[in-house]
């Protein structure tokens, strides 16, 4: 394995410190794409042994990310997804989107945990939620590592589903992400339902940058308390 394994440290921590019994790790996919959701997966793992090769998923090549996705879904103790769809996204700005699916993927849980840990090290969650933010969590913490292996596996398939409605654009193969056939497309067809028409790239189409929809750029991030 050429990195180094996730760990419990950081929910150890977190334990001992404010007496947390249930820590969820959270992490989102999709921020960057084109067109289709963002997707958040809210993952309950307490302080077993993960499997083998997690890390964060961007760094494990197919198939073994599919096979471990299906591994964690048996092996974590609880976990849920959340999706902000590409109008909330133009609607609301990608800050508050995220939020959204954070909180539907965190309100999908059995139970609500008593802290979460959340990639990254912005707060987007903010209150109730007792958050700590860990830069690079998805690979350090075993937890955030779970969720964005679910998080990724599962958006990716359900760009694949929807893939055949929109066959010139292949989100098979690229997710909605931005590759040279997606562009390709976008240039000749113009977007489709599944488009943020408020991103950027909107700018050089054009035949289509009149569908451009004002984006709603975030605020500067408030001062969240975190513990």
């Amino acid at each position: 394995m050429p990195y180094e394994p996730p760990t419990h440290r950081v929910e150890r921590s977190i334990r001992a410190t404010t007496g947390a019994k249930i820590v969820a790790g959270v992490d989102e996919v999709g921020r960057g794409a084109w067109a289709g959701p963002v997707t958040v997966c809210a993952a309950i793992t307490g302080l077993r042994r993960p499997p083998a090769d997690l890390t964060d998923s961007k760094l494990i090549p197919e198939p073994r990310r599919s096979a471990l996705a299906e591994e964690l879904g048996g092996w974590v103790t609880a976990y849920s997804l959340g999706h902000s769809s590409p109008e909330e996204i133009d609607d609301l700005g990608m800050t508050a989107a995220l939020r959204l699916a954070a909180v539907r993927a965190l309100d999908g849980l059995p139970t609500r945990p008593d802290a979460v840990i959340l990639d990254g090290k912005h707060n987007y969650l903010g209150p109730p939620w007792k958050v700590r933010t860990v830069i690079k969590g998805d690979q350090t913490c075993v937890a955030v590592a779970a969720a964005s292996v679910i998080a990724k596996v599962r958006r990716d398939a359900l760009m694949a589903e929807l893939a055949p409605q929109y066959a010139e654009f292949a989100f098979q193969e690229n997710a909605g992400y931005p590759s040279p056939v997606h562009r390709a497309a976008l240039e000749a067809q113009g977007p489709t339902p599944l488009h943020r028409l408020s991103w950027a790239y909107m700018d050089a189409l054009t035949r289509w940058k009149h569908l451009k929809r004002t984006r709603i750029e975030p605020t500067e991030h408030e001062q969240i308390d975190l513990f």
